[in-house]
């Protein structure tokens, strides 16, 4: 909006001194498009001439008509416009008769009338800014007629602190359009309408120039928090309350309330961007520019920021997936595979400690293991019939104990494992015909291996056996101690473990076994019978030992770090961990490892896969 500003004749006694203006933050941007208070040529004065008195001729036969006319001109209020008006009229009057008392009375009245009209004039100028004029016209003929009139004295003294008072509106206002706000108190439009305020208290003009001051410092609030600076865009409504602390309560609680919708809103989208991006499988690191967006511009604490976190740090270790989450992956041939559970991310202690009773060198040395990223770990062992469904659709496999006619299978009678021909993955722990929901046994390394690459062709994902270490892991499950469950007997339901209360079909016991303890089975149970550990796994430390992708090595001593299986190319030999229905207290315990040839099929080992995710 235009400001036009026209030269300012002072008629007061002393003229105005206009001061330069200066003041605001000099690091403060002027806004665009800023409020400012709309100055119209009719509100600035322009040069008032000297009043000069309109020539009257009076001849000597029409003093009493001039007289009046004067008088009647006084009566109406026309004072000084033309030679009809009563000033002129008395002045022509006076210069007549110098010495007339009615005169001089009479022009004393009119003087005083027209102090009145000039005192109107100033009172009507915060509605009609044109009446400035005319007081200043009014102000040059009082000047004109009575300079030394007390009343007169004191009628230019007002006009002067008007026009102090107009001039510092004026000042305020072009330093407004400037963007010179002077928000800090040094100078700037605030202090020039503050000024006029000092000189005129009820001046509508710098209320006006106030509350446009606050409107712009408003802007600037809005534009930082345009620009996502919400803590600058705090600082400008700071400012902008102190203009008018009394009337602006309401505007700036309104502005505030914007600027936090709008802050608001901005989160929102930058979580719901981020979360969008965690749903591709290259989306996290553009999530992370989102969060770190987000954090810069969030109020602490903020929910969508600590929501968006626990997403990324989700996503950083488990991908799509969430830790003790249960699922299946379809497989392209129909049905689901194997369930499987979430494991969270983390570290532990691999390895028997010095002095762990029944513990070997080759579960030595120990080492601190971090896993970065979850796990998916089959829920339980893979059963007979899941086992089954491989072979069926595999046309050109053959396991190891089929190809080779035999297995080695519990004997009742002797209570040992023997050689039986036929036995094979459909068999059960005796070589009769399995229960489909029995763990699969009678099955080599190879055997395992092939069924984990058959589940990774047909769900797209990468299934495999665990490694050493994530396997240990997974047993342990947060514990410590030389057993899953620390020490001593194992909790009732537990898993099938030797208990000394167990019994054969024909009442044989175990001679080494946990005193006390019963599971009510003798051989392999259906998979998930028993509790499961804290990571939502069953049969981990018992019901059969387990196949892992480690090859066997006397030690740990020249172990991988990260976790990974330790394999070497061609080895004979791999490792079996956790224990089973026929192991000691000893092979029960977490750090327990075996190095069995890697085509063994027997009763007492069987597998569970893992999916990376």
């Amino acid at each position: 909006m235009a400001i036009a500003l026209l030269a300012l004749s002072a008629c007061g006694r002393e003229a105005a001194s206009p001061g330069d203006g200066k003041g605001g933050d000099a690091a403060s941007p002027a806004p665009a498009h800023a409020p400012v208070v709309t100055v119209s040529a009719d509100q600035a004065v322009s040069p008032v001439d000297p009043w000069k008195a309109p020539a009257v001729e009076i001849g000597d036969d029409g003093v009493e008509d001039a007289r009046a006319k004067a008088d009647a001109a006084l009566a109406s209020g026309n004072l000084y416009r033309d030679a009809d008006s009563a000033i002129p009229l008395y002045l022509a009057l006076r210069a007549r008769a110098p010495d007339d008392t009615g005169v001089a009375k009479a022009l004393d009245a009119s003087v005083e009338a027209l102090v009145g009209q000039g005192d109107a004039a100033l009172a009507a100028i915060d509605g009609e800014p044109l009446k400035l004029r005319e007081a200043h016209e009014v102000g040059m003929v009082a000047r004109s007629v009575a300079p030394e009139a007390p009343a007169v004295v004191a009628y230019l003294d007002r006009l002067d602190v008007m026009d102090r008072a107009q001039q510092a509106n004026r000042l305020g206002e072009t330093a407004l359009a400037d963007g010179r706000i002077g928000e800090e108190g040094e100078g700037g439009a605030l202090a020039k309408f503050h000024e006029a305020l000092e000189l005129h208290p009820d001046d509508v003009r710098a209320r006006q120039g106030l509350a446009a001051a606050e409107s712009a410092l408003i802007r600037r609030a809005e534009q930082a928090a345009e620009s996502n600076d919400y803590a600058g865009a705090a600082g400008w409504l700071a400012k902008a309350a102190r203009v008018r602390p009394e009337q602006a309560l309401g505007t700036i609680e309104h502005a505030r309330g914007r600027i936090d919708a709008l802050r608001a809103a901005r989160v929102g989208d930058l979580r719901d961007r981020g979360v969008a991006a965690l749903s591709r499988e290259d989306g996290l690191d553009e999530a992370r520019e989102h969060l770190a967006e987000l954090l810069r511009i969030a109020p602490k604490g903020d929910p969508a920021a600590v929501e968006l976190r626990e997403r990324i740090e989700l996503a950083t270790h488990y991908g799509l997936f969430r830790p003790g989450q249960v699922f299946t992956d379809a497989m392209k041939n129909g049905g689901r595979g194997p369930q499987m559970v979430v494991i969270p991310h983390g570290a532990f202690t691999m390895g028997a400690p010095e002095g762990e009773a029944g513990a070997t060198d080759a579960e030595r040395p120990t080492r601190n293991i971090r896993f970065e990223r979850g796990l998916a770990v089959g829920r339980t062992e893979v059963s007979v019939a899941e086992f089954r469904r491989f072979m069926e659709a595999s046309a050109h496999f053959e396991a190891r104990a089929s190809r080779r006619g035999y297995s080695t299978a519990y004997d009742e009678r002797s209570g040992n494992l023997v050689r039986r021909s036929g036995v094979g993955p459909q068999s059960d722990y005796t070589g009769q015909p399995a229960d489909d929901a029995l763990p699969v046994i009678h099955v080599s390394a190879s055997d395992a291996d092939a069924y984990a690459r058959w589940l990774t062709e047909q769900t797209g994902h990468t299934y495999r056996l665990a490694s050493e270490a994530e396997f240990e892991y997974a047993l342990r499950a947060g514990g410590t101690g030389p057993y899953p469950w620390g020490t001593g007997t194992p909790p009732a339901g537990s898993g099938n473990y030797t208990g000394g209360r167990d019994a054969s079909p024909s009442g044989r016991r175990w001679r080494n076994a946990f005193k006390g303890y019963a599971d009510q089975a003798w051989g392999p149970a259906p998979v998930g019978r028993y509790a499961a550990n804290a990571f939502g796994l069953h049969d981990m430390a018992g019901n059969v030992s387990e196949w892992v992708a480690d090859c066997w090595h006397d030690n740990y001593r020249r172990a991988p770090r990260d976790g990974h299986a330790w394999v070497n190319p061609g080895c004979r030999n791999r490792v079996v961990r956790g224990g089973a229905w026929a192991s000691s207290p000893e092979q029960t315990r977490s750090a327990w490892r075996l190095s069995v040839q890697k085509d063994t099929t027997n009763a007492r080992v069987g597998f569970r896969v893992v999916r990376e995710i």
